[in-house]
């Protein structure tokens, strides 16, 4: 593929500074009403159009590990019994540093437009929130890429804890792992804050099993898939309840079996039992994808690849865990 990279490091500042007001405490979040992105969603849009009801489901695709986040980590935190299916509510802010051909995110709502988002702060999203007459016990931000604001983390926290909310609601958040700024943006204490909140749990997704797979997926040099790897490492160093994702559509087949290999004992030089908290996804054509004609006929062949990907990952941790690992609540893995 010939394209030019995104240049990461600094998209992400000048998005970061477009996206935040650090003087008000707000956030751009992106008005998902009247997107293409609203017709792939089951429910009507909520929130006064920025927010939306996400269908957690446990099953996903023939061939494909069940999806069990964060279903199983937000029911047990919440003290209740888990099932196949959580509801959540989704909050997206409006800016993200990649742009990943298979999003379900319109990419005009990733650009930290004003014009498609709304200033508001975490203690409005959890006003508009609550006035709902039955809103569901997980509250997702999503994106975008919300570690560009990681302020929106701590915050939502502290408007939890001040509507009473924060012992019958599961935060859960999306990281891309583009960034440090959850390290060199956040005061110590409030990192402290992020560390400590019991009902919270954070996602970073891996975009590739390597360096060729990673920036197709993303536009972001190859060279940044290593970092994904060093930024896990530092959230896991914390004490974080952190999960993982993975795509592994990719442009070609070649040495797919050994790179795989390599990818999964990447993650186990992280945390040996790693892997086992790691869910890969099953990529699939998004209405916003096709409608801005972000696929071709690469990235239909790379939907095929990614079923061979997932057979070498099956293998992988068929052979590298136990029967009885493999069945542990994904909460309960130990990294």
């Amino acid at each position: 593929m010939n394209f030019n990279s995104i240049d990461t490091l600094q998209y992400s500042s000048k998005l970061r500074t477009k996206a935040i007001r650090l003087d008000t405490k707000e956030l751009l979040v992106a008005k998902l009403s009247g997107t293409s992105q609203e017709t792939d969603i089951t429910d009507p849009t909520n929130c006064g159009g920025v927010g939306r009801i996400r269908h957690f489901r446990r099953w996903t695709a023939f061939g494909w590990p069940e999806n069990s986040l964060p279903i199983d980590p937000a029911n047990h935190k919440l003290g209740i019994d888990s099932g196949d299916v959580a509801l959540a509510q989704v909050f997206q802010n409006a800016a993200c540093n990649w742009r990943c051909w298979y999003c379900y995110v319109p990419f005009d709502l990733l650009k930290a437009d004003e014009q498609k988002g709304l200033w508001l702060t975490a203690d409005e999203l959890v006003d508009r929130y609550r006035a709902h007459e039955h809103p569901p016990a997980i509250i997702d931000l999503s994106g975008g890429q919300p570690d560009l604001t990681p302020e929106w983390i701590p915050w939502t926290m502290d408007a939890l804890e001040k509507g009473g909310l924060s012992e019958k609601t599961f935060l859960w958040s999306d990281d891309n792992l583009s960034t440090d700024f959850f390290w060199t943006k956040l005061s110590t204490s409030e990192i402290d804050r992020v560390v400590s909140y019991r009902n919270y749990a954070k996602v970073g997704c891996f975009k590739g099993f390597d360096s060729s797979s990673f920036s197709f997926n993303t536009r972001a040099a190859p060279a940044l898939f290593d970092q994904q790897f060093s930024i896990f490492k530092r959230i896991v160093s914390l004490g974080i309840d952190v999960y993982g994702y993975a795509t592994f559509t990719a442009p070609d087949n070649k040495a797919i079996d050994a790179k795989m290999t390599e990818f999964v004992d990447r993650l186990q030089a992280i945390s040996p039992l790693l892997p086992l908290r790691v869910v890969p996804l099953c990529v699939s054509a998004f209405r916003p994808a096709q409608d801005e004609m972000r696929i071709n006929a690469v990235h239909q062949k790379s939907m095929e690849i990614q079923q061979e990907a997932i057979k070498c990952w099956n293998l992988e941790i068929e052979s590298r865990f136990s029967l009885h690992q493999r069945n542990l609540p994904i909460y309960e893995v130990a990294i």
